[in-house]
């Protein structure tokens, strides 16, 4: 049985490959030359002095940086081994997938520690490939294939992310953008959120690949440089998803100071057709002696009949001065 804070714990090679290790077992097998992997929860309070007391004789800097609860991405080659730290997408339930969980991980020829606050797909994956008694054999291959899954998952991300921008982009060029530039924000939000862990793991993942360490083989460098050259492109690509919500969103603000400044013109026009009918209209509604037409019956229609003319010959005089279209008869 495991304790509460060893998730998961198997043996890697030899005969008992795949076969899971209570906490007595892991002890012994992680001293011995026999390859060991045990991934624990970061999050509870018993996993910290586990390290320190069973993991005493792992490098001080490496246990320091199991335990450390706020970490970015990086990798520290001490003695034998590697200490890595990445960060993976988030796919727990309720959680934002930018706010990329970080997994500690040490790696040496005989041994593989891993510590992470939250679920982490890839160890998951990773554990239930190994209780098949499948799974990689080699500290090597087990890193090549963790960061492969990471790698993998974090270019889903991104291409989630563009098919997300493109849809925004062919909204906001049909000119449906009005209730989206809340979206076009949150989504530059969340390639900044991502890209912040995303382009320092980029240039992890190549220190790894370039590491001179018994872990990385020829084929482990080689698999892993494939990996860092995907990173290298994920990182561009977000680079330009960025730029790219910043065009839209300057689009959006042009379109809508182009729909504020055809509002104002509408007003513009409508003041000058009216602001004259509205000086005569006031005019000769003055109660005062003198008013012309005061006894003639016809006087009303005589008024509306030469505000009719000021109408339209205002409306053509705008026309003339190119303020206004007059609509063309269709043949």
């Amino acid at each position: 049985m495991f304790d509460a804070h060893i998730r998961y714990a198997h043996v890697l090679d030899g005969p008992d490959r795949g076969r899971a290790l209570d906490d007595e077992t892991l002890r012994h097998v992680l001293k011995a030359e026999t390859l060991g992997w045990v991934h624990l929860d970061g999050t509870h309070p018993d996993a910290g002095p586990w390290i320190t007391e069973h993991l005493d004789y792992l490098d001080p800097q490496a246990i320091e940086a199991l335990v450390d609860p706020a970490s970015r991405p990086r990798m520290m080659r001490l003695g034998e081994g590697l200490m890595i730290i990445l960060r993976a997408i988030n796919f727990n339930e309720g959680e934002d997938p930018e706010d990329m969980i970080s997994l500690r991980i040490w790696v040496d020829a005989h041994r593989i520690v891993t510590v992470a606050l939250r679920r982490v797909r890839a160890v998951e994956r990773m554990d239930a490939l190994l209780a098949k008694g499948e799974g990689p054999t080699t500290a090597g291959a087990f890193l090549t294939l963790l960061i492969e899954d990471i790698t993998g998952r974090i270019a889903d991300f991104q291409s989630d992310l563009d098919a997300q921008m493109e849809a925004l982009e062919d909204q906001i060029v049909r000119e449906e953008g009005d209730n989206l530039r809340g979206a076009v924000v949150d989504l530059r939000l969340k390639v900044i959120a991502a890209r912040r862990f995303i382009a320092p793991q980029r240039d992890v993942i190549h220190g790894i690949a370039d590491a001179r360490s018994p872990v990385v083989d020829e084929e482990t460098h080689r698999e892993i440089e494939e990996e860092a050259q995907k990173m290298t492109r994920v990182v561009e690509d977000l680079d330009e998803l960025r730029d790219q919500a910043m065009v839209l969103r300057e689009e959006l603000s042009g379109q809508l100071s182009d729909r504020l400044n055809q509002n104002m013109f509408v007003m513009s026009v409508v003041s000058v057709i009216f602001l004259p009918l509205g000086f005569l209209t006031g005019l000769f509604g003055v109660n005062v002696g003198g008013m012309p037409g005061v006894n003639d019956n016809d006087a009303f229609y005589w008024l509306v009949g030469w505000l009719a003319l000021l109408v339209v010959g205002l409306v053509l005089f705008l026309w003339r001065v190119r303020w206004i279209r007059l609509p063309r008869r269709r043949r």
